[in-house]
């Protein structure tokens, strides 16, 4: 496993790290085949591990806590979210601070995430969803100032919202933004453009999530399929959109090297950026952990087929229903 720096933080991280969504309530989980994939990924030299509060109402990082007892000498790194207090996904700029994010809703949510995660200090709780209409709004300044001024967490992050890269970069210029984690894969690239390089200037540490684009880019979605009801896919991909994606899914794998699979090629590509501190792809069975994390080799990507995956842009939007 190879290991890249986290940014201005300077922590060395796995390039290849953990994303923890799915076995926080997803359909079709099960918590001893989670448990034994994130010791699997411990194994394999996997230190970054990516959950939030809202995953199964701390679900998540409830799994993990007995993980990082038992493998309480490495140096594995934590990051999680504080959920936003009206629970609303994504945040709009009409939003006020004082209802999504107020001083003691992070507190609480911290020291709450701080329990389920076994009692250690947070390394890096990061801010759920965002809008930059509060970048200079001094009281969530101030109340991140205090978690680490306290020693409760070690560095911050925001999580931005679905599609929309440079829905951040006022709050970068803050310089209080240790990490920004993003949607970037094959098809949303638009992170390249303005906040690749703000982060790149301003040591900011980058985490990329959805490397697989919520399953798309598994090569392993047919136009029939569904999901029980309640599950978030059934929103993400309506049947329109399911059947777009697959038509853009159809053209990319004609660009897939022979002896790679989409998924490999997917996160070889993230890989290649050299502004992406990690890539969080998410798992909870060992044979996806193997196959993942064996990506870390460093055998990059070619400059042709590098150029030729740029084409595969897809420029979306997120509209609220």
């Amino acid at each position: 496993m190879q290991s890249r720096k986290f940014g201005r933080l300077g922590w060395p991280v796995s390039e290849v790290g953990y994303g923890l969504w799915g076995m926080g309530g997803w359909t079709g989980s099960n918590d001893d085949e989670s448990i034994a994939a994130l010791d699997r990924a411990v194994e394999l030299g996997c230190t970054f591990f990516d959950t939030a509060l809202a995953y199964g109402n701390g679900k998540s990082e409830q799994l993990l806590a007995p993980v990082l007892k038992r493998h309480a000498a490495k140096p594995l790194i934590v990051a999680t979210k504080i959920p936003p207090k009206n629970l609303r996904w994504p945040a709009l700029p009409e939003y006020r601070l004082e209802d999504v994010f107020p001083a003691d809703h992070i507190r609480q949510s911290t020291e709450i995430s701080i329990e389920n995660l076994g009692g250690r200090p947070i390394d890096l709780q990061q801010l759920h969803v965002w809008t930059d209409e509060w970048a200079g709004d001094e009281r969530w300044q101030r109340a991140v100032d205090d978690l680490k001024r306290e020693k409760l967490i070690r560095g911050f992050g925001i999580s931005v919202n679905r599609w929309q890269p440079d829905n951040i970069l006022r709050a970068l210029k803050t310089k209080l933004v240790d990490s920004v984690q993003v949607v970037y894969n094959l098809f949303d690239q638009n992170p390249e453009d303005e906040l690749f390089p703000m982060c790149r200037e301003l040591g900011a540490a980058v985490i990329a999530r959805v490397p697989f684009d919520e399953g798309s880019l598994t090569d392993t979605m047919t136009a029939d399929m569904s999901w029980p009801a309640g599950d978030w896919r059934n929103l993400y991909f309506t049947p329109e959109k399911l059947a777009e994606t697959l038509a853009r899914v159809e053209a990319l794998k004609a660009e897939v090297p022979p002896g790679m699979t989409l998924p490999e090629l997917a996160l070889r590509f993230i890989l290649a950026s050299p502004d992406v501190s990690t890539v969080i792809p998410g798992m909870r069975k060992r044979r996806h952990v193997d196959v993942n994390l064996s990506v870390s080799d460093r055998r990059p990507l070619d400059t042709g087929l590098l150029s030729r995956l740029k084409r595969h842009r897809w420029v979306r939007t997120y509209v609220v229903a």
